[in-house]
């Protein structure tokens, strides 16, 4: 798909955005895990799109790829409504404009690493007891939870990986959390990586 995108929407030589590029090295990256590039490909394919200028320079790196479903279009509201269990929002997630989210004695995940990201704010109403909230955050990503409500939880914070990052999500959280835990951190690092 996004290689049919490059071709067909837009002239090949209109200047590529950051958004641009990260699309095609997302498409890279799936491509090497579903085995049709080799990992020095995707180290050649990446270091290609990065510095790419133009969109037909990036359809060039993915021409000879299938085309890929996306990821669903954001909504502009999603509710997670749970008691007792837990939810995740992982692995190339469409990020709406606002989540109402109300838990009982359960996790919820939001996992913005790898998250398709189509509107700089999300507003999250957060009605959550006895359970804890994990945002999983990016360069990019920062989190107000100024609005949020806390009885006897415990919040932690740790910032993204390159503070000073340009902003490309605001993430705000009001509501409630009782007896519960707002964790807010990076996605954790393996040795080799």
């Amino acid at each position: 798909m996004a290689a049919e995108l490059l071709h067909t929407e837009m002239p090949s030589g209109l200047r590529a955005s950051h958004a641009d590029r990260d699309r095609v090295v997302d498409v890279l990256t799936g491509a090497a895990a579903d085995g049709r590039i080799t990992a020095e490909e995707l180290d050649e394919r990446v270091t290609a799109a990065l510095s790419a200028r133009t969109l037909g320079d990036l359809a060039v790196l993915t021409a000879d790829l299938p085309d890929a479903a996306g990821p669903a279009p954001a909504k502009d509201v999603v509710r997670i409504e749970q008691q007792g269990a837990s939810a995740v929002r992982a692995d190339g997630w469409a990020v709406p404009r606002r989540m109402e989210i109300t838990s009982a004695w359960g996790d919820v995940t939001l996992d913005f690493s790898s998250a398709v990201i189509t509107h700089d704010t999300l507003r999250i109403d957060l009605d959550m007891r006895g359970g804890t909230l994990r945002l999983i955050t990016r360069a990019g990503v920062v989190v107000d939870a100024d609005a949020l409500v806390i009885g006897y939880g415990k919040t932690k914070v740790r910032p993204a990986a390159e503070p000073g990052a340009p902003a490309v999500l605001r993430v705000e959280i009001h509501g409630r959390l009782s007896l519960g835990r707002l964790e807010v951190r990076p996605p954790r690092r393996w040795f080799g990586r």
